[in-house]
């Protein structure tokens, strides 16, 4: 390959590295109980350009000017379940939304009940939002596409908690192929008209009769990436063919095992469970939160997960996990 189209190649990977990765915040990991430096469930999600805010636990949105999430990106909110520590932040966000003169409609996505008990909430305090808030309630027991644009798509987790709750499945779209201008370039024949072609995969044939193999022309697209987002739940194995081959997995992980019956009680997950899950699933990495405050020490949750699955991170506030992507380059 020519020194000059590896400079175009190698600026090729830098712009899918900004535009294709994955990237997940956590705004809060923690349960329920209240603690001087511990957040309830929140997460900000960047897949494919597109922005999401995965439960809002309180105090959300001071999170999210803290670790500089801007506002105006939100559009679309994805609610696990009514418990407080997953939605208590809801309010404020919204009604600080409205302070700021928010003109864009949010959709927000969340089980039966939660339009009557938010619209309550800004009814009785008269909070200023003037925006339209689209409410998209689930009900079903089954896994749904419940959302989707030209880059993503979203469907629902079952899970099996003390109320309705899901996950969140988000999967990038396939891509067309990326186009190899330093290869085409050396062709007079190929046109711009001739681009759209090339990137659906097709071959192009010169007038002589010819015929270029579209590998030789364009670039293999980066494998779609996926998130799956398991709140909380008790261990579920159903769940593993709907996330199957995810790229990153988070999993709560409420218990060890030294308090698994516990996790009947309540219905939560040791760190080994979601471990299981993650091997199951053939997840590429894992992530765990939603610990207990009865430990102290988190290290344990990481090393007992380590037993079933290699590739665990534990959650922590402030930290910011990229999935990023491995192109496949060729001459």
């Amino acid at each position: 390959m020519r020194y000059k189209q590896k400079k175009e190649l190698f600026l090729n990977v830098l712009l899918f590295d900004k535009y294709m990765s994955l990237q997940v915040t956590i705004l809060g990991c923690h349960s329920a109980t209240p603690r001087v430096n511990a957040h309830p469930t929140a997460q900000y999600l960047q897949i494919n350009n597109k922005h999401f805010l995965i439960d809002c636990g309180e105090g959300t949105q001071r999170q999210m000017r803290k670790y500089k999430v801007g506002f105006s990106k939100i559009n679309h909110i994805f609610i696990s379940h009514l418990h407080g520590d997953h939605f208590f932040g809801l309010i404020g966000l919204l009604s600080t939304f409205g302070l700021l003169n928010r003109e864009k409609e949010l959709h927000v996505f969340g089980p039966v009940g939660i339009k009557e008990i938010t619209l309550l909430q800004l009814k009785i305090s008269k909070s200023h939002v003037r925006y339209k808030i689209v409410f998209h309630e689930l009900s079903s027991f089954e896994s749904e596409l419940i959302y989707e644009d030209d880059k993503v798509e979203v469907h629902t987790i079952p899970l099996d908690h003390r109320v309705y709750t899901n996950g969140y499945l988000f999967k990038e779209k396939p891509k067309p192929r990326n186009l190899h201008i330093g290869n085409i370039k050396q062709y007079d024949e190929i046109e711009t008209c001739d681009y759209h072609n090339l990137k659906a995969g097709k071959d192009f044939i010169l007038t002589s009769g010819e015929i270029v193999p579209n590998t030789e022309l364009t670039i293999a697209p980066e494998k779609p990436k996926s998130y799956a987002f398991c709140s909380d739940t008790m261990y579920k194995p159903d769940i593993v063919p709907i996330i199957k081959n995810v790229d990153v997995l988070y999993h709560e992980a409420t218990f060890l095992k030294d308090l698994e019956d516990l996790c009947v009680k309540t219905k939560h997950s040791t760190a080994e469970q979601a471990a299981t899950i993650a091997r199951d699933a053939n997840a590429q990495k894992l992530i765990i939160g939603h610990y207990s405050s009865r430990y102290k020490n988190l290290e344990l949750f990481k090393q007992e997960a380590q037993t079933k699955f290699k590739d665990v991170s534990l959650a922590e506030v402030g930290e910011v996990y990229t999935c990023k992507p491995n192109l496949v380059l060729q001459n």
